[in-house]
């Protein structure tokens, strides 16, 4: 699916994020009053449930994969019109994020979702971004906005080299220059010394009534240097089992799965567990 870039255009905000542009088109600030407006009064009892509402809020939005690649330089993309499996999980915490600060403008979501994509919240170049999920679970669980509960669901430490955007350079265009590319190995390096904890697929549907709706799945991948291949949230439905509230690639849109987790991984090759966050906001 093409990325909508040709559409997008460039705003220099008054008050701009750490001095960066900001990238989105003229659809996404009035999108973004009227998608907040209608969350402040749809807010839950609890932060998972409000999570899921603010999830549920983006279903029938299509799938746009590599929605961040945009332009020659790093900025912050902010699309609500298309969604990959990440940036799904991002607006939707950066909205849950708002609310439980009692914010209200679009200048102070782009700043949270600045905070939730970069690491230690900072957007400095393209090797800034948390390109690596499992960094973007650690990253974000040191600001206080997630925890990673993995372990405590009984997952297994794997020992795995992340390096794939290292061994595959050409797949990814902001890394033909060395400043880039070097700074992106550099943190494969760092997380070479890390451990990933993994629950295995076969050990899910056991665990399943300890996942909460709201918690934030990461599916692992046994495909060589790569952490996660997809992304999105935990939902328990009337059938009483977990489902997956997700951007699908293969329906082209944000959408629940019709299969309990458990059964819809069974269908996704090299998958081999889950890595589970859940979402605290707690800011630092």
């Amino acid at each position: 699916m093409k990325i909508y870039s040709k559409f997008l255009l460039i705003f220099l905000y008054g008050a701009m994020v750490n001095a960066q542009h900001i990238t989105c088109s003229p659809e996404d600030k009035p999108l973004f009053e009227s998608k907040f407006a209608m969350l402040q009064k749809t807010q839950g009892t609890s932060l998972g449930d409000s999570i899921v509402s603010i999830g549920k809020s983006f279903m029938g939005t299509p799938y746009v994969e590599k929605t961040l690649e945009v332009g020659d330089k790093e900025t912050l993309v902010v699309n609500l019109r298309g969604l990959d499996c990440t940036t799904f999980v991002e607006n939707v915490l950066a909205f849950s994020l708002i609310l439980k600060k009692k914010q209200d403008s679009f200048e102070d979501f782009s700043e949270n979702l600045e905070t939730i994509r970069y690491r230690n919240g900072k957007l400095d170049g393209y090797p800034s971004r948390l390109h690596y999920f499992t960094e973007w679970i650690s990253n974000n669980e040191q600001k206080g906005l997630v925890k990673d509960i993995t372990s405590e669901l009984g997952g297994e430490e794997h020992n795995k080299a992340i390096n794939f955007m290292g061994t595959h350079r050409s797949l990814y265009p902001f890394l033909s220059t060395d400043e880039n590319f070097e700074a992106i190995l550099e943190v494969e390096k760092k997380l070479a010394i890390e451990n990933l904890c993994i629950l295995p697929q076969n050990q899910i549907q056991e665990k399943e009534k300890m996942i909460q709706s709201g918690d934030i799945i990461a599916l692992a991948t046994s495909i060589k240097g790569l952490d996660v291949t997809h992304t999105g949230i935990a939902i328990h439905q009337p059938d009483g089992r977990l489902h997956f509230l997700h951007a699908s690639s293969k329906n082209g849109e944000v959408e629940i799965t019709q299969k309990p987790l458990v059964d819809y991984l069974k269908g996704i090759k090299h998958n081999i567990g889950i890595i589970v966050a859940r979402p605290t906001l707690l800011s630092r």
